[in-house]
């Protein structure tokens, strides 16, 4: 502000000066000149250096004008660089804590599994309530804890409660005793089985994840999907004790059980198979309940043996049934909804002295056993095989 107004000084100055030398010069030098024409020729010369000025100053200011947008811009600049190193310092941090978050979830996984085969039942349990942990608080290990949860059930396992009370003895003072390490085992199992069912999404969430569950050759006790959604189930030479409660459930995977043994009654009603179900070779020792449900997929059921009741009673049908050298000895309801199947048929036998009805249509083939019948379809366009 200060070199602005000696600046301004100055030139006013030398305006005065300009005007009074411009003057005298004219009236000097040109004797013609009036005092009033050297006057305005000297206003004019003053004038001259005044706007000279005024446009040095406009210039100046222009050029200051512009450094301060040119310093305005590099501020800017950085600034969009201060900002950007800081989303890069906060990624770092953030990649670095998830790292960090995933390393304590490895190790934590790592410690859980290596306590399952702690001999300590207590050790298991609290080991496999650790994985159900690591699975809510990292969705990303689910299926990776559903999985070791199968696989400790997979282990080979014996259990005389598990034998039907048909292959017992006829004296219950002679029935197997359970020892203390398989009692212990036992509650090792369930845990696992209520962990599994608890991890499983809900038919009421709106955008469930799918899960598989490997559950070959296990020993279950109360297995309990109800209302739960999973993917692909392998339960091949499975032996099932007390209810299989499977109603309500949403299978988007094929199911397979085959060859497994159901000591306890099967539920699975109002159940939705999306693609194959696979009974063959499976021996029921208690009711079986297909009410309601619909098979999206073939239904396999060859060489089934089943002791007690057998309903499929209004079930819907969108492909195949196979009861190729089914055996229903406890009767069947076949009352499934229309359209029916198209049904394979060859040596299917039902007993017929319990409740045993099928739909219009399909008929029983009496035998020599009064008891017994096989089943026929004569309904036009479905297979009319028989044995």
């Amino acid at each position: 502000m200060g070199e602005r107004k000696i600046g301004l000084v100055a030139t006013i100055a030398v305006a005065v000066v300009v005007l009074v030398g411009a003057s005298v010069a004219l009236l000097i030098f040109d004797p013609r000149t009036t005092g009033a024409d050297a006057l305005r020729t000297g206003g004019l010369a003053a004038g001259s250096v005044v706007a000279l000025y005024a446009l040095w100053l406009n210039d100046r200011r222009r050029r200051v004008e512009e450094k301060r947008q040119e310093l305005d811009s590099q501020r800017q600049e950085l600034d969009r660089q201060r900002y950007a190193l800081e989303q890069q310092r906060q990624a770092l941090e953030d990649r670095r804590t998830d790292q960090d978050r995933d390393r304590a979830a490895d190790e934590r996984f790592a410690r859980s599994v290596e306590l399952l085969g702690n001999d300590a039942d207590q050790v298991r349990v609290g080991a496999m309530h650790a994985l159900a942990g690591l699975a809510r608080s990292n969705p990303g290990y689910t299926q990776t804890v559903l999985d070791v949860l199968c696989s400790y059930l997979r282990r080979p396992f014996k259990h005389p409660k598990w034998t039907p009370a048909s292959e017992l003895p006829a004296d219950p003072g002679e029935w197997p005793e359970a020892s203390p390490e398989q009692e212990g085992e036992r509650y090792v199992r369930q845990t696992a089985q209520r962990l599994i069912q608890d991890l499983l999404p809900s038919t009421a969430d709106p955008d469930p994840e799918i899960y598989e569950l490997d559950l070959t050759r296990a020993w279950l006790e109360r297995f309990n999907l109800s209302d739960r959604v999973v993917g692909r189930i392998a339960a091949y030479r499975c032996r099932f004790r007390h209810t299989t409660n499977l109603n309500r459930a949403v299978f988007h995977g094929p199911v397979h059980l085959r060859d497994s043994v159901f000591v306890g009654r099967i539920r699975a009603e109002e159940t939705r198979f999306r693609q194959r179900l696979e009974l063959r070779g499976i021996v029921t020792h208690g009711p079986v309940g297909f009410e309601r449900a619909e098979f999206e997929g073939a239904v396999d059921m060859p060489e089934a043996h089943c002791i007690a009741h057998v309903s499929f009673e209004r079930a819907i049908f969108h492909a195949t049934l196979d009861l190729r050298r089914a055996r229903f000895d406890g009767g069947a309801d076949l009352r499934v909804r229309e359209p029916l199947p198209s049904v394979a048929l060859y040596n299917t036998e039902v007993d017929t002295s319990t409740d045993a009805q099928v739909p219009a249509g399909w008929s029983f083939e009496p035998l020599q056993d009064a008891n017994r019948a096989r089943i026929r379809v004569h309904e036009v366009g479905q297979n009319p095989s028989h044995g």
